[in-house]
């Protein structure tokens, strides 16, 4: 029975930390796959050339990809689990007796940085992820999830009268840029209206109420779950392997249909493929986002918003547009009773025509109640793009379009669900939109990285591997007997000995 001596080492010997780490650790393949020597080109200028001399750039964003692969409680304790495991020392190319730096570098250097650098890692990683097969690019799934922000609810309080004054003021501000105002009064005596706009980051809610400790989080109530600060992510996941091409942060009460085309963007400009179609559930199913996308050539295989609720409301109960006759020779409607409706105005913000019956007609009219509930009469709209409209609703009700949606369940859930178990995705760690982004960034980048390991790992090896390995060792052979060695020339002279 073995017994350790706990006497401490009176001498020190200089340890191969590369022999400690196994040749199939993830460490070591990330560190194979992952070149980050561009960083300190990136974050150059946030530096001087006087005063202390920083840490590595490239060990500062290794340490913060650490902190979400393992998914480590904290930056504080990040720095006091790096000394006790060799596997993170040797990827951080530190040595046995080197100091760990205090972990308010982490912090200072993403406020020196900014945003862009983390940017930059994340399309570097899809740029290799698209190098080795496992993005095809020309079909995306969107989607999003609320992440709840690093405030409790106790800490929201009711805004100052002065604060709320400069908010209302700021969103009046606004309603006035939009041209928003002949909206609000036509929602009064509006029977359908399916183009309303979505609430914006300032509800009834968060124009009263505010977070002291994290102020650019807004009050989200999410299903089966309290009203609490909460931000929004929005990603787009390549529809092959479930890669993440394109990630957008935003408060709790931005609508996911706002960021449907950036996130197009997005993965066009990191994968250099052009996008052919959009999946994405009825949230994204507006008139706005089907205009936009016929109009780059983009099949929507989104479902329709306004089919998602039917005779819902005002609706509820009246005739549905379906049942009004357009008439492309007249431009007019003809509805159930046999009147006809004739353009009125367009619409300066929903870009939509507005078709009525003569006045008085809808009063008298035998079917009025099953028609409309407006004091005024009943009334169409019908979009200028009208026909790019109709086509992208024939393309989302397709076959096609249905086993996209059904298969976007999966891949989307699979990809929230991956970040929050293993990454901590569902919580912020910072308190900020802009620290937040980065959070979104590196756990999307993380996840990939797991990805494209993956796929290297398990790549098929070529007819032509086994055939090199074999000549390779064949060729270390031959070199040991041509080597020169004392040893082995007096046991092979008898051998070789002429007679």
């Amino acid at each position: 029975m073995g017994e350790r001596n706990p006497q401490k080492q009176l001498w020190s010997y200089q340890v191969n930390l590369d022999n400690r780490v196994r040749s199939d650790h993830p460490l070591r393949r990330i560190n194979e796959t992952l070149d980050l020597d561009f960083v300190r080109r990136e974050v150059a200028k946030c530096y001087g050339t006087k005063g202390n001399v920083s840490e590595d750039p490239v060990v500062i964003m290794k340490m913060m990809l650490l902190l979400f692969l393992d998914n480590v409680r904290s930056e504080r304790e990040l720095m006091r689990i790096i000394p006790e495991r060799l596997d993170y020392m040797w990827f951080l190319g530190y040595g046995l007796d080197d100091t760990i730096p205090n972990h308010s570098v982490l912090s200072k250097a993403r406020k020196r940085w900014g945003q862009e650098v983390f940017v930059a890692v994340f399309s570097q990683i899809v740029a290799q992820c698209v190098r080795a097969g496992l993005v095809a690019g020309t079909k995306i799934h969107a989607d999003s999830s609320l992440v709840d922000a690093n405030a409790s609810l106790n800490s929201v309080r009711e805004l100052d009268a002065g604060t709320l004054a400069q908010i209302q003021r700021t969103c009046r501000e606004e309603t006035e840029k939009l041209d928003e105002t002949d909206a609000h009064k036509d929602e009064k005596n509006d029977d359908q209206d399916p183009d309303l706009p979505p609430p914006g980051p300032r509800t009834e809610i968060n124009k009263k109420y505010q977070s002291s400790t994290d102020p650019e989080a807004t009050l989200v109530r999410q299903h089966g779950f309290k009203t609490r600060p909460r931000y929004k992510n929005h990603r787009a996941v390549d529809d092959v392997h479930g890669v993440i091409t394109a990630v957008r942060t935003t408060t709790g009460r931005i609508n996911e249909s706002h960021e449907l085309t950036e996130l197009i963007d997005q993965h066009q400009t990191n994968t250099k493929i052009a996008a052919k179609t959009i999946v994405a559930d009825c949230k994204y199913g507006t008139i706005e986002n089907y205009i936009a996308c016929q109009e780059r050539k983009l099949r929507t295989h989104m479902a329709d918003l306004l089919a998602s609720s039917p005779g819902s409301g005002r609706r509820d109960g009246i005739y549905p547009e379906s049942m009004f006759c357009y008439q492309p020779e007249s431009d007019t409607f003809l509805c159930p009773a046999g009147q006809l409706l004739k353009p009125r105005r367009l619409h300066s913000v929903r870009l939509s025509w507005e078709y009525v019956t003569k006045r008085g007609v809808c009063l008298s009219c035998r079917l009025r109640e099953f028609c409309t509930r407006s004091k005024t009469g009943r009334s169409i709209k019908r979009h200028r793009n009208q026909n790019l409209l109709d086509r992208a609703r024939r393309q989302a009700n397709t076959k096609r379009a249905k086993l996209d949606r059904k298969r976007r369940q999966h891949l989307m859930e699979r990809s929230f669900a991956d970040a929050a178990n293993r990454h901590g995705f569902k919580r912020a760690r910072w308190r900020g939109l802009l620290r937040q982004s980065i959070q979104d960034l590196l756990i999307a980048t993380v996840q990939n990285l797991r990805k494209l390991i993956g796929a290297i790992q398990n790549a098929p090896e070529s007819g032509w591997t086994p055939l090199i390995r074999t000549l390779s060792w064949l060729c270390a052979k031959l070199s040991a007997l041509l080597t020169p060695d004392p040893l082995r020339q007096g046991l092979l002279a008898p051998i070789f000995a002429v007679p």
